[in-house]
């Protein structure tokens, strides 16, 4: 089977010695014929394209021949004659691997030059369209990339950028001398149906320029391309195009990528880059051995639908109204598109700052429903610190209630006796019921103080005497004294200022000092309470309770004051602490220090103004002992 296969490869290569000699390498340059003037733009592209893709193919390198013929400005017998003789002249000693004509009008004068200039040289051909290589009939090693350029695309165009159309002007040379547009006059019936046509190619600038300044609404104008303004004057298509739209009133569709940025609004366009890529591939594969004739001539996948942002915006068109995937040229990136990074970091900055802002607010919210928890709960404690202190006081309170009540009812029986005689001694009686309601005045006093003492006071504030306060609460604690065999020394000044402050929650804090005195005297002797009040400065009062009891131990000086700390057995650990938050919201200060040989001494300052600022601390520490 093997020695047959080799057989007929052979009996091939011997009978068809063309298709030996196809496989060939070809000589590694292309010379391309360009119908156009070099200076446009579009050729420039092209030739970029096509250079890129060679650069790109592995292998030698690849040497590129430029010929521009500007067909568009020349023509006749004559020029094509001496440009023959030319290329003649010129390529005589340098070997074509491949002839590359760009557009139709190169095309045709390849096919008719070949024989004498390039002999037996494949051609592959860019920028044609379909009916032009029908037309010319090229011979089967003739192969390139059909353009289809339609007019139907351009009416999408149109339609897109002009929703409600009812007419379409074109704009171009006389549809004879285009190359790649003139088989659009015979697809105009058919392309646009039901819409009015105004045919304004092949006029002169000047008149041109006059037209499309006054086209009516509702038209979209077609530009396909000028070389000559009819007058002589010959200048490139985008050159041309910028004219016009200097005075067209409609937007231009254009079909050429190149047109775009010079007044046209855009449309499916050729690009001119893709062109130029497909025709290298193409002649890459020739140049590398493959037969022209087995690559037949296809069209080329060098449209897309390509738009100015700029133009658009003046027309008001929407980019929603373009056909799909389009692409959007000279648009101005958005804030969002320039500056996305800084925008997602000041975002995230902000949300952090908001985020810590709300949770601040809501710490703080947590903190005041705290401190108002605290308040109430100190409230609380100092409702259930004067009630526990009224069942001490119990004893002293029936003692105040019952001194009036007897005096109330021993004058009440001398009342009736004197009533009662057969001469009723009218004043003595008189004199008895009188002594009855002062000492029923009396009792009431007693039971509004207590009841004032012991309930829950208001946070009201009126200006107070503190040695009014001392004796009250002296006064209740009469019993106390007594039983515990307590002396009572008072050095109250006559000469101090009043305080503003809330009368109860000052009575408290003294009724809680002269009870922890009492209580730290059980087990000594002698027992002598001492109360002082004095102004030391213009603005403060000054109240010193001191006793001659156990002390204090040093070690416990600091925690004095702290709420829960106790040294009783029963004790609740609140009341200092109670009484140092009471001064305190008076803007005073509290303290305690040893006294001379025992005991403790507790002081309080207060300020005798409202509006005055907490009194100054000592320069001591709040807890000291004097030796």
């Amino acid at each position: 089977m093997f020695l047959l296969r080799l057989a007929i490869i052979w009996l091939n290569l011997f009978l068809t010695p063309g298709l030996a000699l196809a496989a060939d390498p070809r000589p590694r340059s292309i010379l391309i014929l360009d119908q156009s003037d070099i200076s446009g733009p579009l050729i420039h592209q092209i030739f970029s394209g096509l250079v890129a893709t060679l650069n790109s193919t592995p292998g030698d390198p690849v040497t590129v021949y430029f010929e521009s013929l500007d067909l568009n400005r020349f023509t006749g017998q004559d020029y094509e004659q001496s440009l023959q003789q030319h290329l003649r002249v010129k390529y005589r000693d340098k070997p074509i691997g491949v002839v590359m004509p760009i557009g139709a009008s190169s095309l045709a004068i390849a096919l008719r030059w070949r024989a004498a200039l390039w002999p037996g040289v494949p051609i592959v051909f860019a920028q044609v369209d379909e009916t032009t290589v029908t037309q010319l009939k090229p011979p089967p090693d003739v192969t390139g990339v059909i353009m289809k350029l339609r007019l139907s695309d351009m009416m999408t165009s149109a339609r897109a950028v002009v929703p409600d159309l009812k007419r379409v002007a074109f704009v171009g040379d006389p549809w004879e001398t285009q190359s790649a547009y003139r088989q659009w006059k015979d697809e105009i019936p058919t392309a646009i149906s039901g819409l009015e046509v105004t045919d304004l190619t092949g006029l002169p600038m000047r008149e041109l320029r006059k037209k499309v300044a006054v086209l009516p609404d509702h038209t979209a104008i077609l530009y396909t391309a000028i070389y000559s303004d009819g007058e002589g004057t010959f200048y490139p298509p985008v050159k041309a195009l910028a004219l016009v739209a200097e005075t067209a009133n409609r937007p231009i569709v254009i079909s050429v990528e190149t047109f775009l940025g010079h007044g046209g609004i855009g449309g499916f366009v050729m690009v001119p880059a893709l062109i130029g890529e497909s025709a290298a591939r193409l002649a890459s594969r020739i140049i590398s051995g493959e037969s022209a004739a087995s690559i037949p001539a296809t069209p080329g996948d060098i449209v897309r639908p390509i738009f100015d942002w700029r133009q658009m915006q003046r027309w008001g068109v929407s980019a929603l109204s373009l056909p799909p995937g389009s692409e959007i040229r000279f648009r101005d990136p958005t804030v969002w598109e320039r500056y996305r990074a800084q925008i997602l970091a000041i975002c995230a900055v902000f949300l952090v700052q908001s985020a810590l802002i709300f949770w601040l607010i809501y710490e703080r919210r947590l903190r005041h429903l705290a401190e108002v928890q605290a308040r109430n709960s100190m409230t609380e404690l100092t409702q259930m610190n004067r009630l526990a202190t009224a069942g001490e006081l119990s004893a002293a309170i029936a003692h105040e209630i019952n001194q009036p009540i007897t005096g109330m009812v021993t004058n009440a029986s001398a009342a009736l006796r004197w009533l009662s005689r057969e001469n009723p001694d009218i004043g003595n009686a008189s004199d008895a019921l009188g002594k009855i309601v002062k000492a029923g005045h009396h009792a009431g006093d007693v039971i509004t103080g207590i009841r004032a003492m012991f309930g829950k006071d208001t946070q009201k504030k009126v200006p107070t005497d503190v040695n009014k306060l001392i004796r009250t609460v002296l006064a209740l604690v009469y019993i106390d004294l007594r039983k515990h065999s307590i002396e009572c020394q008072m050095n109250l000044s006559e000469q101090l200022p009043p305080i503003i402050g809330n009368e109860v929650q000052l009575q408290q804090v003294i009724l809680n000092l002269v009870m922890n005195a009492i209580e730290s005297m059980n087990s000594v002797e002698p027992r002598v309470l001492s109360i002082e009040s004095e102004s030391t400065k213009p603005d403060t009062v000054l109240v010193s309770i001191a006793d001659t009891g156990r002390g204090i131990d040093p070690a416990n000086l600091n925690r004095i004051f702290k709420p829960m700390f106790t040294t009783k057995a029963r004790g609740m650990g609140m009341g200092l602490s109670i009484c140092k938050s009471i001064i305190e919201s008076h803007n005073g200060r509290i303290w305690v220090s040893a006294a001379v040989p025992r005991g403790s001494v507790f002081q309080f300052e207060l300020p005798t103004n409202a509006d005055t600022d907490r009194v100054s601390k000592p320069t001591h520490p709040e807890y000291t002992i004097h030796a």
